[in-house]
């Protein structure tokens, strides 16, 4: 018994029987539109990845900070109205930051949580000094927010007594290197003997000329922050839900909370730009394959 086709699936294979030629230039034609899509995405894709992973490296996702103290108004004599002073931001604790480390690790997409006692210091060496920024930390905990291990060029990222961690950067302009010692020396006159134990690179030369990092009970004793932390760092499992979690936080322990989408606005709207030429592209991609063939068909039939 025959079996007859309807009538557009004959007129079909006929054409791809018949008009062999046509129907390789279709295919070559839908093969690199496709290729050329599939292409553009895989780059975009990986270009954003790698530049997300490069900034994110080095910083917390969510960082928790102590609310900002009110500027002062003062009278004006002259014109009788109020003059907005702004108020200089000392260096302050989170009240209750224990509570509060508790309460973040708590929230729902936050996998990591470590606290951290930090300021401005001077780094002396002979007559060398530079300007730092103190980092005191849990290893373990801050170990899960930035991985430093991997990068680490010599030594361990751990940090006990006395002992300190530098980037290469500052240790080219101290002219030291793992074993030697130099002195932290603060605002206040605080200062401690430190021994390097260690050495990073973060890819980014000014991190690497003022990172130091210390113990976390040794900042606070060196930048008068004594039992107390400046900050909390977080990590999501969502980057890009960084900015929700930011707002649930603040919302909750009325802090001051950010997130890296606040804080690399430039970045971002970088990033959605990649994303909406990729779109623009693909869209025209497409439409010029389509057009392409919708040619081809066209000239076959008439």
């Amino acid at each position: 018994m025959r079996v007859s086709l309807p009538f557009e699936w004959m007129v079909a294979l006929r054409f791809l029987r018949e008009g062999r030629m046509q129907t390789f230039l279709i295919l070559a034609g839908v093969t690199g539109g496709v290729a050329v899509i599939v292409f553009l995405t895989q780059l975009i894709t990986q270009l954003q990845a790698s530049i997300v992973d490069r900034v994110l490296g080095s910083q917390a996702h969510v960082v928790i900070r102590p609310l900002e103290e009110a500027n002062s108004r003062a009278l004006d004599p002259a014109s009788s109205s109020a003059i907005v002073e702004p108020r200089a931001q000392r260096l302050k604790s989170i009240d209750q930051w224990e509570a509060v480390m508790r309460a973040a690790a708590e929230t729902p997409q936050v996998v990591a949580v470590s606290p951290v006692a930090t300021g401005p210091a001077f780094a002396v060496r002979g007559q060398a000094n530079k300007s730092v920024a103190l980092l005191g930390v849990d290893a373990e905990r801050y170990r899960r927010i930035v991985r430093m291990d991997e990068n680490m060029t010599r030594g361990r990222f751990e940090v006990e007594g006395t002992r300190t961690l530098i980037g290469i950067e500052l240790a080219k302009d101290l002219g030291v290197t793992v074993g030697d010692k130099i002195r932290i020396v603060t605002a206040d006159r605080r200062d401690e003997q430190l021994t390097i134990t260690g050495l990073f690179d973060m890819g980014n030369k000014d991190l690497n000329r003022r990172w130091v990092f210390v113990t976390l009970k040794l900042a606070q004793s060196l930048l008068d922050l004594p039992g107390g932390v400046s900050n909390i760092d977080l990590t999501v499992t969502d980057i890009f839900a960084a900015k929700d979690v930011a707002a649930r936080l603040q919302a909750s322990t009325n802090l001051t909370v950010d997130s890296w989408m606040t804080t690399n606005a430039q970045l971002l709207a970088a990033l959605r730009n990649q994303t909406v030429s990729n779109n623009l592209i693909r869209s025209f991609v497409t439409l010029i394959v389509a057009l392409g063939i919708a040619s081809v068909l066209v000239v076959s039939v008439v």
